[in-house]
């Protein structure tokens, strides 16, 4: 079941486990069964911390890691390898003692929490589900009374029919759907802590203002925060989750001198890196608004909740999302059809018709890997011809469960009340009305720049981008922006490093001219 590398790695990890556990699992003679009990069997062999015993489940096949005599435990239904692979190590040290890695706040938190019973649904191709898989299963370690188990979907497609599971992570707890999408424990905290939110409030206000306070926590915001620290100036990283939208990208291979890497490992060494300097990192910041530097110097940057934070001097790097298409029926079908992660959500739709919206690289490159998987692929192109790279297209061409449909602009997506079942989209050239039977659409049709809670504050252009020069200065005195959130041409992750060294050296020079005294600067 594991490879020679694999094993070496899990049995160098396993001597980390200082308290016995025990793989309880629930099997049957099955194929997928066979794998779970090969896998157990390997894991075992390489600890004597580690037993395996058998017990039923509801689900088969399934097992729980159990801290041996008590209730701490975590369960998987199904082989988590792929992206739960490294899941599953970290549930075996933790339940076998390894501390988790979390703020001590956030620890208590999770602690203070009351039952609850969730089941994570995910793919192993999915690389926003270990995110979910792991904050879940840290938190059932941390606090016996939270219960999590997390589903592979293709190994229980009836119970995916059943839910109605068209995006992974879905997250369901206590027997209703909780939420879908990326979340750490940070997340799962604010939502089941009703006082979590106010307590974040309070803890920002009473922080003293900054030399540098970055706004997003991508790559721009990483590179600017690593900067700025290196200048030993008093800075802070304020992000709604650090990583940015590198950690919805799956394959990098464009990212110099690493040949090849994916975006949530990627995010987690940004995260790291931040973390060697003195760095204030504060996630779960949503910035509402800006206000200019008045009397005492001090750039406001606000926050939900009436929080605010103070500073010398601003970096502003929140990035992008991916542009929606704003027609009838896309907000009722997101995540019931709609989606916009092929490599998350493709195995769900096994078999079946989908639409690809978007003719650049983005669109054609999820249409040729979605068209491993699904039965039937359409792209929709509001143009009268792909704009992607001639490679992509002649590849995409060469597929025999490909169509390409040009110059068509979608005007709504329809369905049955549960998922989708088709797009509409009218001919440009003849106007004539058509629809695409369809089961899903992944939308894949550009960005659009965080910068709403800007409006007013600093210029931008129509497309609502950060107008800035070649400082990455902003129209405002004392702030600066990077990334994918500003002007800057091309949307590559090593630009927006590159900008966002540019921005904190610019905040740097900033703060020495600003701070010299009076009469130095007269000489």
């Amino acid at each position: 079941m594991l490879d020679a590398n694999a094993t070496a790695q899990l049995k160098k990890y396993l001597e980390l486990v200082k308290l016995p556990i025990e793989l309880a699992a629930s099997l049957d003679d099955g194929p997928k069964s066979t794998q779970t009990r090969e896998l157990l069997g390997e894991i075992a062999a390489l600890s004597e911390l580690v037993t395996v015993t058998e017990e039923a489940n509801e689900r088969t096949p399934s097992f729980a890691i159990r801290r041996t005599g008590t209730d701490v435990e975590v369960r998987f239904a199904g082989v988590p390898m792929g992206h739960e692979f490294t899941s599953l190590v970290l549930a075996l040290l933790q339940v076998g003692g390894h501390p988790v890695k979390a703020e001590q706040a956030t620890i208590d938190a999770v602690k203070a929490l009351g039952p609850h019973e969730f089941v994570t649904y995910m793919s192993l191709t999915c690389q926003n589900c270990p995110t979910v898989v792991q904050a879940l299963n840290a938190m059932s370690v941390l606090n016996p009374q939270i219960r999590h188990t997390a589903v592979e979907g293709g190994a229980f497609p009836d119970e995916i029919a059943e839910r109605n599971v068209l995006a992974v992570p879905t997250i369901y707890a206590d027997g209703e759907l909780f939420g879908q999408g990326r979340m750490d424990i940070d997340d799962f905290v604010a939502k089941l802590d009703a006082g979590a939110g106010e307590r974040a409030a309070d803890a920002l206000n009473a922080k003293d203002a900054f030399d540098v306070l970055v706004v997003g926590g991508g790559p721009a915001g990483a590179t600017a925060a690593i900067y700025a620290a290196r200048k030993a100036l008093r800075t802070g990283v304020a992000a709604e989750r650090f990583g940015g939208q590198v950690l919805d990208t799956m394959a990098i291979e464009n990212f110099i001198s690493v040949p090849y890497t994916e975006g949530p490992k990627l995010g987690a060494a940004l995260e790291e890196h931040v973390r060697s300097y003195d760095v204030d990192i504060m996630k779960q910041a949503h910035a509402t608004g800006l206000v200019p530097a008045g009397d005492d110097g001090l750039v406001t940057v606000q926050f939900d909740g009436g929080a605010s934070l103070k500073a010398k001097s601003v970096i502003v790097a929140t990035g992008a999302r991916y542009r929606t298409l704003g027609v009838p029926g896309e907000d009722e079908y997101r995540n019931k059809g709609v989606t916009f992660c092929p490599h998350c959500d493709g195995p769900l739709f096994k078999g079946k018709r989908v639409a690809v919206a978007g003719g650049g690289n983005s669109g054609i490159e999820a249409a040729i890997d979605l068209a491993g998987v699904v039965g039937h692929v359409t792209v929709v192109e509001y143009l009268d011809q792909l704009k992607a790279d001639e490679v992509l297209v002649r590849k995409l061409h060469s597929l025999p469960n490909v169509d390409v449909v040009t110059s068509a602009h979608i005007t709504g997506v329809v369905g049955d009340g549960q998922q989708v079942t088709g797009v509409e989209y009218n001919d440009r050239t003849s106007g004539e009305a058509h629809r695409l039977g369809v089961d899903g659409l992944f939308v894949q049709i550009g960005l659009l720049p965080n910068t709403e809670w800007l409006e007013g504050a600093v210029a931008q252009t129509p497309r609502g981008e950060i107008e800035i020069d070649d400082h990455g200065a902003t129209s405002v005195p004392g702030v600066f922006a990077a990334g994918d959130c500003t002007t800057v041409p091309y949307k590559q992750i090593v630009i927006s490093m590159g900008a966002g060294a540019t921005a904190s050296l610019a905040a740097f020079d900033h703060l020495i001219r600003t701070s010299a005294p009076a009469d130095a600067l007269a000489s």
